[in-house]
Order: structure tokens, then sequence, then C-alpha cells
């Protein structure tokens, strides 16, 4: 398999079984799964997430780009992150029984990674690693509500990949403390980059943008494989 198809990953809520919508691929002889999970207001669709997920199957890997329940819902706004949580436990074992023997690298694009983490802290989920694309570090503003008290409890490698134009990590000195409160994390800044890594002045589309992501990803992962 090379392109991607269309997947339904059943996720056992508290108030259901739910099934939430997904894209998958195997390019031939991948070497490693990346599970993708979208930021906050989106979904699995957003033209970010395939960009990256198109880039990285072109360096070797099998990825599959998922919905959280919220999103396949309709809804804009998260729901519990229990749930959340839950949903990249599901992943897991999604994809160990397609891929068995392929490690597993968990991503996420701002809220879906900060959940990935969160999981792996709880040891709901136990991935090769860990990669945030614009680790939300605190609101907008707001550097007085960190979200990083779980961190130095993930024990996979992890790996913040962050715009230095980015007001969710601003001031940079206080995401660098936190990388450096983990067991084994590295920072990667992009130069001039947003939240989503735009940057001022050279208009791009968005997957685009991530796809020039991928390497510096794919660099990192098979340099811990």
């Amino acid at each position: 398999m090379t392109g991607e198809v269309d997947v339904r990953i059943p996720v056992a809520l508290p108030s259901g079984a739910v099934d939430v919508s997904a894209a998958w691929a195997v390019p031939d002889g991948a070497t490693a799964v990346v599970a993708i999970a979208h930021g906050a207001g989106t979904g699995y669709p957003h033209p970010f997430l395939s960009g990256f997920a198109r880039a990285l199957r072109a360096e070797g890997f099998a990825t599959l780009r998922f919905n959280f329940p919220y999103s396949e819902a309709g809804r804009r706004m998260p729901g519990p992150a229990a749930h959340a949580v839950t949903t990249w436990a599901a992943v897991e074992a999604w994809i160990a029984e397609r891929a068995p023997g392929l490690p597993l690298w968990a991503t996420g694009k701002s809220y879906g990674g900060r959940m990935a983490s969160m999981a792996a802290a709880e040891g709901a989920i136990a991935p090769a690693g860990l990669v945030y694309l614009g680790y939300p570090l605190h609101p907008p503003g707001d550097p007085a509500k960190p979200r990083v008290a779980h961190l130095p409890d993930v024990a996979p490698p992890q790996l913040f990949v962050e715009g230095t134009n980015d007001p969710f990590v601003d001031p940079h000195e206080q995401l660098e403390e936190a990388v450096a409160s983990c067991r084994d994390a590295t920072l990667h800044w992009i130069e001039g980059g947003g939240h989503s890594f735009e940057v001022k002045g050279r208009k791009r589309p968005a997957d685009e943008i991530a796809a020039e992501l991928a390497p510096i990803v794919a660099e990192w992962i098979r340099g811990r494989s």
C-alpha cells in the first residue's frame, strides 16, 4: 500500500463506543509508523496534516492521521482530556494490530501533541518517541498557566518543533526550561515561524509549510531508532 485509505478506529469512551475517522498509508519498506493528531480547532483532513503525512511517507514512514471524538462529532471545542488520552490508546492498539513489528512515533499539531504527551505520561501509550509540532506551552499571552507539570513523567524521547514567533511559547526561556526538565527531549526552533509555522511576509499553503518539517522529524526519528 502506498496511497492513503480511509479507515475507522473504535474508541471506547465512558459514554459508549464511537468510531473516529482516519487516513492510513504504508509505503513499501516502511520502517516505522507515525501517528498524527490534529490541533484543537481542526480535524484530520486539515491540509497541514495531509502535507506533513505525505512528506513523511516520502521519507519511508507509514502514517495515520486521525480525528478525536469531539472533532468527529463536528465540534470545534475539545472534549475532556481523558477522551483524547483514550483515543491515543485506541490508535496505538489499532496500529499494533495492522503493523506489528513497526515502532510507533506519536506526533501531533499543538493540542494533538499535548494530548499525546499526557497519554504517555499516564502510561496509556508507550510509543518509541513523541513529536510536538507547536507544543501549546500556555495560552497566548498567559505564561502564568504553563502546561508542563506532566512532561518529566514522559519516558520516551521527545522532540519539540517550535516557531520563534509562536505566542504559545513566549517567553522562549519558559519552553527551554520545560524541555530541560524532561528525561530526554530535544528542541528545534523554526526561525520566524508562528504557531502553524507560517512566516510573516512569506505566504505559502499549509501543506507546503508542514512538508518542510518532515525531514527534520524524519532525521530525529532515525537518530533515535
